[in-house]
């Protein structure tokens, strides 16, 4: 055997040699038998989720209540998220349906709707119809003046509080979300994102807040997590043709809803509120139709929101009031003054951080939740 055929099969030998560690490999994956360790997938490789490591457990309630509100009766959902304007009242409750109809009853009762910031108008009036009612049906124990009451302000409730998501003339339906600056306008476009494009809607957001900082920016943030498309303008461009630009978007692209933001302003900025009543002239131009204008207003400034919804009710035409931070203040009454005095449906409830945490809101339940038996 000559020299240069044992060099070829030497070289093949050494060949074999280095790839039989990678051969076995091969083989034993195929069959199974090799266990490694995941990593966290990018998504341009395509895994599945059985290839996600499986998450540890929550142990936290509040996470519980937020995945899966259907676990406990709306009632009692609202029972607990509106647990600070509740404890306010829950003892002074107490003490009212223990006792008789008396003078001081009545007075305990006006505290009472004040204190949960129902406002001293609407307290007054409320009380004054409440003394006619229980006169006239001869009640005499405070369990019943208290039920009466429940009644009554559940009726003073009664209104219609359907969101319009279909434009009357056909064309684009548009909803404005407008109010004072620092009210959660963007999170509450975002949530309600969330919640029409889990239904099957095509939404469209246009950031028409082109003055604050990173507006736009956490605007397209939701329209990622919600699945929704976004229009935006460069910054300090006029917000008219923004929305305008989108309400053309969305008619080319079949578009179900456009959810539309606008800079916060004080209520009490004349020029402003110009401003803000040209951007919905605009949004109401073929082939958008305004079908919503919804006033933000954070539950927490109580009875300070009156007056800002006054403002802006006149400058844009307001259909309904979206109340967030309602889990977190003790002044749920403001509810009753919004809509006793400005006549204005609260439409929207936010219970909560969580991005379907922003509910319908239901006058039965919340009454029930904030004034019923303990």
């Amino acid at each position: 055997m000559n020299t240069p055929l044992l060099i070829v099969i030497f070289i093949l030998f050494m060949v074999a040699l280095a790839l039989l560690p990678w051969a076995h490999r091969a083989w034993s994956e195929r069959d199974g038998r090799v266990t490694t360790k995941k990593t966290p997938p990018n998504h341009d490789e395509g895994l599945s989720c059985d290839d996600l490591e499986k998450p540890e457990p929550v142990d936290d309630a509040r996470h519980g209540e937020t995945q899966d509100h259907q676990s406990e009766s709306g009632t009692e959902l609202l029972r607990t998220r509106i647990s600070k304007a509740r404890e306010l009242v829950s003892n002074r409750l107490k003490d009212i349906r223990g006792g008789s109809v008396d003078p001081q009853i009545w007075e305990k009762i006006e505290e009472l709707l004040i204190l949960a910031d129902v406002g001293v108008h609407t307290t007054m009036d409320t009380v004054t119809r409440l003394r006619a009612a229980v006169e006239d049906q001869g009640l005499s124990e405070g369990g019943m003046v208290l039920d009466q009451l429940k009644s009554q302000m559940t009726t003073e409730l009664s209104r219609d509080r359907a969101l319009q998501t279909a434009a009357p003339k056909g064309g684009v339906p548009i909803w404005l979300f407008v109010g004072v600056n620092g009210v959660g306008k963007t999170t509450s476009i975002g949530k309600v994102a969330r919640r029409y494009t889990d239904e099957g809607l095509k939404v469209l957001l246009a950031a028409g807040d082109t003055f604050r900082a990173a507006a736009a920016e956490q605007l397209e943030q939701w329209a990622l997590a919600s699945n929704a498309e976004l229009i935006r303008g460069s910054e300090g461009a006029d917000p008219s043709s923004v929305i305008y630009d989108a309400s053309e978007a969305a008619s080319a692209r079949g578009v179900d809803l456009v959810l539309a933001d606008t800079a916060g302003r004080l209520h009490n900025k004349v020029n402003l509120m110009e401003e803000l009543a040209k951007v919905r002239r605009v949004a109401d131009r073929e082939p958008g139709e305004v079908c919503e204008v919804l006033l933000v207003i954070d539950a927490t400034t109580g009875q300070n929101g009156l007056s800002q919804a006054r403002e802006f009710a006149d400058a844009v035409n307001v259909t309904g009031v979206v109340l967030t931070k309602l889990d977190g203040s003790a002044k749920g009454g403001i509810v009753f003054a919004i809509e006793k005095e400005l006549g204005l449906p609260v439409k929207l409830v936010g219970l909560g951080e969580g991005d379907r945490d922003l509910v319908d809101f239901d006058p039965d339940l919340f009454v029930e939740a904030l004034f019923g038996n303990d």
